[in-house]
């Protein structure tokens, strides 16, 4: 099974999408170990599973412990989460990482346009202090294709970062600034700008080095010291190949191949369907060759029109870097 044969990221419309997603469900089942076992244990076979909501979702940490693969194709690239020492982190193994760039170029495109029409600044000190970082390798990719002499990552160079910041945005150059939360804060309390031509964005996450503070105080926070009427964000984690973007308050959407959903918090294999707080569930077809059914730990609401809005994590949860603090 393969893209060409899915046409995963052609889908345009939400009727496509259900086929697609069973199919590539049968394929999962059918070899998957992992996932077929987790299935058998709650007697979900193809057989019975007639329509998405039938589809079992696979919690996440069994990206934790074991190698979550539906392909038989030599790895290429292991991605790994973040987290606390000692603590065990999650491996996504992608045996086929051009499936993963495919991903976020038209995931980026469909919400933001040509990346060459934009300098992309990153600012993700904790990513690029560890190896295996899905975002780093997602970002690199972007700052290459933009083809800007400007764009880079930059660590602790914040003089050179706002100096630069300023200039782009003054000469009418459309620039994303892509930052991990604790970061993006460091930057404004000792700088202060007006940006007019900025895209900026939070990837979540203070990663122990500040206190955690709500969305609405980050972005109250960074608004002010940006100058801009909204903070965009981005959803992604380690498991997924795909990621949902945020252009204000908090609201994200998703490219079409993808699709968030959410579980009752005392019963996990119940879906809502309505706006009441549940666990999310993600559907990434784009996870073909890993898992595209996944049950993480944040809670959430779905809203109209394909979107969600995060709220926070299950009490015990790992605090991970992607994440969205609590409300």
């Amino acid at each position: 099974m393969n893209n060409r044969d899915l046409n995963v990221f052609e889908i345009r419309t939400s009727d496509e999408f259900p086929s697609i997603a069973m199919n590539i469900f049968k394929h999962q089942y059918q070899n998957n170990k992992v996932y077929q076992r987790y299935c058998n244990l709650l007697g979900k076979s193809p057989k019975g599973v007639k329509e998405i909501s039938d589809i079992p979702f696979l919690p996440i940490e069994f990206f934790k412990k074991d190698k979550v693969v539906s392909s038989i194709n030599p790895v290429e690239a292991i991605f790994t989460s973040s987290g606390t020492t000692g603590a065990i982190t999650s491996k996504h193994y992608v045996t086929d990482i051009s499936v993963y760039e495919e991903s976020y170029r038209q995931g980026f495109s469909y919400f933001y346009g040509d990346i060459q029409e934009y300098c992309v600044l990153a600012l993700l000190p904790s990513y690029l202090e560890r190896d295996g970082s899905s975002l780093i390798y997602m970002v690199n990719d972007l700052i290459e294709r933009s083809n800007h002499s400007k764009s880079g990552f930059y660590l602790s160079n914040h003089k050179e970062l706002s100096e630069t910041l300023m200039k782009l945005d003054q000469s009418g150059q459309k620039v994303l600034l892509i930052g991990v939360s604790f970061a993006l804060l460091d930057l404004v309390e000792n700088y202060a700008f007006n940006l007019e031509n900025t895209i900026v964005m939070e990837t979540g996450g203070m990663k122990g080095r500040r206190k955690e503070v709500t969305r609405n105080e980050l972005h109250y926070i960074l608004q002010k010291g940006f100058g801009v009427t909204e903070i965009h964000s981005e959803y992604g984690m380690t498991e997924l190949l795909s990621q949902g973007y945020s252009k204000g308050q908090g609201i994200f959407e998703t490219p079409p191949w993808m699709k968030v959903m959410a579980r009752d918090t005392e019963n996990p294999l119940q879906l809502l369907n309505s706006t009441t707080t549940g666990g999310l569930n993600i559907i990434d077809l784009a996870n073909y060759n890993s898992c595209s059914f996944i049950a993480t730990q944040d809670l959430g609401k779905i809203l109209p029109n394909n979107c969600f809005e995060v709220i926070g994590r299950f009490d015990n949860s790992d605090i991970r870097g992607c994440n969205l603090m609590a409300l």
